[in-house]
């Protein structure tokens, strides 16, 4: 059973405070070649030779206009050529990581969504206080209704430099928002003083798992080099709960014979898996109109 910083098990973490950091999920053999394939991604994200980017006054998909890059999408695109990134999101200690937080077995695991969240450049960036499912606008009943959804899923940041960029409220992922929290996230989305809000500090090589209803936000700061990898993963009970989330970032290239013939053996049945979410959800594709959530 993998245990937190403070040594809890993750899953009791995560359930009681709405996030969980934990160390040692990326071999030591594996970091340098993270990095360096990061800086390679970042590289061509900045000089225009990759399209999947997410640009500086943008929060959520598509990412259509900018040229001020602050994340480089589909990390497990064959065109990008970086198989690194397979091998570490089908590595043995992420997967039982996964596995533990949705009480899960490898063979339930769906693939989804893999990312890179980096610093701009020219000038810093703050995204919106904002729970991943449920919308500001939405009124308290309906509000308590949404977060009663299972998530069938994770999503988690992995830090290969040092990075202090997310805010969460802890304990805030089950319960309604306070009229001070719903008055924010409506009326001033990028507030700098949330009450209870805290700032995770994630050393190189740590990873925070966090529930997608807490209330949470990031701030982009371009005198702090960052290079966090941010993925999801989810199970074969999501249905559509997952498919809106994740099929809103265009994952078209996933239905193609490049892609399927780099994936380790370890993702062979989690990429079968979502092959089935897609023909149940979407008659097969891998795109969906955006719905302005997820991650």
């Amino acid at each position: 059973m993998l245990t937190d910083i403070n040594n809890v098990p993750i899953d009791q973490a995560l359930k009681e405070n709405g996030y969980v950091i934990v160390d040692g999920l990326i071999p030591d053999e594996m970091i340098q070649n993270l990095k360096d394939a990061c800086e390679r991604s970042v590289n061509k994200a900045r000089n225009g030779e990759w399209k999947h980017c997410r640009y500086v006054g943008t929060q959520f998909p598509p990412w259509t206009e900018g040229t001020d890059v602050w994340g480089v999408q589909h990390l497990l695109h064959p065109d990008l050529q970086e198989n690194i990134f397979a091998q570490w999101y089908g590595s043995p200690k992420l997967v039982e990581a996964v596995c533990q937080l949705l009480e899960t077995t490898p063979e339930n695991l769906q693939m989804e969504l893999f990312n890179l969240l980096i610093n701009p450049e020219e000038r810093d960036f703050d995204l919106t206080w904002h729970r991943d499912s449920v919308p500001a606008e939405t009124a308290e009943e309906e509000e308590k209704e949404k977060l009663k959804v299972p998530h069938y899923g994770t999503q988690w940041n992995t830090a290969l430099y040092d990075d202090e960029c997310l805010f969460v409220v802890p304990q805030s992922h089950r319960r309604v928002r306070t009229p001070d929290e719903r008055d924010i996230t409506i009326n001033d989305p990028k507030s700098h003083k949330m009450p209870g809000q805290l700032q995770v500090h994630l050393k190189p090589g740590q990873t925070v798992f966090y529930d997608n209803n807490i209330l949470h936000r990031a701030a982009y700061f371009k005198s702090s080099k960052r290079a966090t990898l941010h993925a999801s993963m989810g199970t074969i009970d999501g249905g559509h709960f997952r498919a809106a989330t994740i099929f809103q970032h265009g994952l078209d290239w996933m239905d193609t014979d490049a892609f399927r013939q780099q994936l380790p053996e370890s993702l062979e049945k989690p990429y079968a898996n979502v092959c089935a979410m897609a023909a149940r959800a979407n008659e097969g594709k891998f795109a969906v109109k955006p719905i302005h959530e997820g991650l």
